[in-house]
């Protein structure tokens, strides 16, 4: 029997996602969950349970017409990291706030945007290491933007340019419909944290989400 490896980031792109269809999650490490906070927030944020959390995401992008994201984040301790959720946000792909994330630490994000790109970024102590859109691999930027090269292969997001016109519209399709689960794959892979719907039903520690 052939077990897919993407089954279990499947959830993520489906239409009962409960994060809906713009979201990020940013895995940070060594942070405790306030510290992950703080650098999110200016405040010390308050426990809410995922249902507030949107509840409270639902009523800021109401107010402000959903151009300046979903202006909240929860975040949950998973092992040495903690992650750090966005429903209709995307800050946590931005290069300014990887940076101050990523202070001292190392950070893993990964946006999904129905009307835009899905995203991945990689950095480490204040610096962008790599960063590309999901259906671009191969068009990546950073400090170091290869370095993640062997891995993003093993997951099927291919870091190199084709010429050949098949081959790059079976990619293409590829990545459109498994991009984001690919994208997952690899965080674990950096991780060794399995985004799971169960990461979503403990209380979060979440606050709004302060400029960079």
């Amino acid at each position: 029997m052939t077990t897919d490896p993407l089954t279990p980031f499947r959830w993520l792109q489906g239409q009962d996602c409960p994060l809906d269809d713009i979201y990020s999650v940013a895995f940070i490490r060594g942070r405790d969950p306030a510290e992950a906070l703080r650098r999110f927030c200016s405040g010390a944020g308050r426990e809410m349970s995922f249902a507030e959390l949107t509840s409270e995401v639902g009523d800021f992008v109401m107010v402000t017409g959903g151009g300046e994201g979903g202006g909240y984040v929860g975040v949950a301790a998973a092992g040495d990291w903690c992650v750090a959720v966005e429903p209709s946000g995307w800050s946590a792909v931005i290069d300014e706030r990887l940076a101050r994330l990523s202070a001292g630490s190392e950070v893993v994000s990964v946006m999904r945007h129905d009307y835009a790109d899905d995203h991945f970024a990689y950095a480490v102590d204040g610096t962008v290491i790599t960063s590309f859109g999901l259906v671009t691999p191969d068009d990546r930027y950073g400090a170091d933007k290869d370095r993640l090269n062997h891995l993003m292969r093993e997951v099927g997001l291919p870091p190199d340019d084709t010429e050949d016109d098949d081959e790059w519209e079976a990619r293409l399709d590829d990545l459109a419909q498994h991009g984001l689960a690919r994208a997952f794959a690899l965080a674990a892979r950096l991780t060794g944290v399995t985004f799971t719907a169960g990461l979503l039903d403990g209380p979060l520690l979440a606050g709004p989400i302060a400029d960079t």
